[in-house]
């Protein structure tokens, strides 16, 4: 067996995979987040660490004890800090914070070259603003800063006792020189820190460490290799077998990603996109992110009163019936690609007394593929070629959000075996490449697609004309955001 863990942001994922790739247990435990000011979003890092432990221990006993490796996969951005004893300083400020903002521009305006060495604009989703923010505002606290760790990669430093991080997910700080696949003293430098204050870096298919021997025992598996792992995205494209240039996928998390391999890097931050390195060696990615996708539509729920997420997507598809009215504007976190905008606020548009819990349900669904549909336009800018895309993530549950998805993208939607474990399916696949010294070809091939939605042409048109009037909307409102 292969333990895979993902650290989510709803949820602690746990997945065991055997040597034919077949997923034979899963768990998951959940988390919350915190949110104790606007743009403000963090997590208790101990939080991640008994949701793991949790999610692990409701694995099969007897399968657990088989395992041979274990592979890890995370949140993207979130700045754990520790003192020199690596006690946790403050909560974890995570990806979807808004606060630093102000931060990004000056570091940009400060070292001109940034975009250049990182292969991205400074958002404030990513690491490096975070701590800047920290510096202004909480001096104290950034003075103590002994480690900054990812979130899985802290609970790597409890699982092994080892500073470690993979490609990847450390692409995302904005402190890699990408191209290189190093640390950037510059960068660092511009944010008062160095290398020492960062984990060393290795290829996510590499072990990092061996699980210490008093947490095999509490977890009930063998004292195994920990590999380095990835980034959620990262992992999930390995998991779903998105290895080779233009293999491409769209995960439907708390986040929406559209994601791109390479075997180059091929930066395009003016289009808000991001390029990072890949999980595997030799290889990069490009990323469009929104910052509020599957967690939207949750947000919709909860609004409209479904007693849980999974019967607005019943009611949508019960009643299927394309929106005619009513838009929703999905941007509750701010948004990334390709607006860039930490205040860029969700609304309901067009409202008239026809619309009901039902009517709002579509309107979620469509407002989501809209502004995923924005940023596939901010990849084709870049010269990407998208033939068709894989689903993974939460959201890949639900056909009918595929096919208003396929629609609005004009592009053929692939479900693969084990799309909504993604990323810790991908852990497990990179725990296994960390032990066997099996070519990645072999490991990491696409499962097996299980059902294909393409492009309902008479859909396409209707959401066509709709996305026209929901980009207006995002552009004659966002002056009255800020």
């Amino acid at each position: 067996m292969y333990l895979g863990l993902d650290i989510g942001t709803s949820g602690v994922k746990a997945v065991l995979v055997d040597e034919s790739q077949n997923i034979v247990d899963q768990a998951t435990a959940p988390l919350t987040v915190n949110r104790p000011q606007a743009l403000w979003s963090e997590q208790n890092p101990q939080d991640w660490w008994e949701a793991t432990t949790a999610a692990v221990k409701q694995l099969d006993e007897f399968k657990r004890s088989g395992v041979k490796a274990i592979g890890l996969s995370g949140q993207m951005h979130g700045a754990t800090c520790l003192d020199k004893n690596d006690r946790v300083i403050r909560p974890a400020v995570l990806w979807n914070d808004g606060r630093s903002g102000v931060e990004c521009l000056g570091m940009m305006a400060e070292m001109p070259e940034l975009t250049r060495i990182t292969g991205n604009l400074a958002m404030p989703g990513f690491t490096a603003p975070k701590l800047e923010w920290m510096r202004t505002y909480e001096a104290e606290n950034f003075v103590k800063t002994a480690k900054v760790l990812l979130p899985k990669d802290y609970v790597r430093l409890l699982m092994t006792g080892d500073y470690a991080s993979d490609m990847s997910d450390s692409a995302g700080t904005l402190w890699m020189d990408v191209a290189k696949r190093d640390w950037s003293d510059e960068v660092l430098a511009l944010t008062a820190l160095t290398r020492e204050h960062m984990p060393k870096l290795f290829e996510g298919s590499e072990a990092t460490g061996i699980l210490r021997k008093d947490i095999a025992i509490n977890w009930g598996v063998p004292q195994v290799p920990v590999a380095a792992g990835g980034g959620d995205n990262a992992a999930g494209a390995v998991g779903s077998g998105t290895t080779s240039p233009g293999d491409g996928f769209i995960s439907l998390g708390t986040s929406g990603v559209i994601f791109l391999a390479d075997d180059k890097y091929r930066p395009n931050p003016e289009g808000a996109v991001h390029t990072f390195c890949h999980a595997l060696p030799g290889l990069w990615h490009q990323m469009s992110v929104m910052l509020s996708a599957a967690s939207a539509v949750d947000f919709v729920a909860k609004m409209t009163s479904f007693a849980q997420p999974a019967d607005l997507y019943a009611a949508a598809e019960d009643a299927n019936q394309p929106g005619k009215g009513a838009f929703f504007l999905p941007y509750l976190s701010g948004e990334r690609t390709p607006h860039n905008n930490p205040n860029a606020k969700g609304a309901f548009f067009g409202l008239t007394h026809e619309d009901n819990q039902t009517t709002l349900a579509q309107a979620a669904l469509e407002g989501v593929a809209f502004a995923l549909a924005d940023g596939i336009d901010a990849l084709r800018d870049t010269g990407a070629e998208l033939s068709a895309l894989s689903v993974i993530g939460g959201g890949a549950r639900s056909h009918y959000w595929g096919k208003i998805l396929s629609a609005a993208f004009d592009l053929p939607l692939h479900y693969r075996g084990g799309a909504a474990v993604g990323p810790a399916f991908g852990a497990a696949r990179l725990a296994r490449l960390s032990v066997t010294g099996e070519a990645i070809s072999d490991v990491c091939q696409p499962p097996a697609i299980e059902h294909t939605i393409t492009p309902d042409a008479e859909l396409h048109d209707h959401y066509a004309a709709r996305r026209q009037t929901f980009q207006k909307l995002y552009e004659n409102t966002k002056e009255l955001t800020s």
